[in-house]
């Protein structure tokens, strides 16, 4: 049976889901390259914790499970950057060609 931290903690991430996707549903298009970019510093941010979670002494399976992370993070970091290059590269004027 689950104790009550675990009840609130899968409230807590059940209620966080349903927020955000409200709230990403509602962004206008133009925000999306902005809003982009700020979950990029997020999963940073990530990239630190599961550093710090790779790195502690709290056995094998931490080590393992913070690796992961950092791979995934990463992936979506960068993966974040080169989307949001292209689309900022949208926007830039054409350079006229020469004929």
């Amino acid at each position: 049976m689950l104790e009550a931290p675990a009840i609130a903690s899968l409230t807590i991430l059940v209620l966080a889901l349903f927020v955000g996707v409200e709230i990403i549903t509602k962004v206008p298009p133009l925000l999306h390259t902005p809003l982009m970019s700020g979950s990029n510093a997020i999963s940073g941010i990530t990239i630190v914790g599961a550093i710090l979670a790779a790195g502690s002494d709290a056995g094998m399976l931490s080590t393992v499970l913070g690796f992961i992370a950092i791979v995934m993070a990463t992936v979506n970091v960068v993966g974040g950057f080169l989307v949001t290059n292209r689309m900022l590269a949208m926007f830039k004027p054409k350079k006229p060609s020469q004929s």
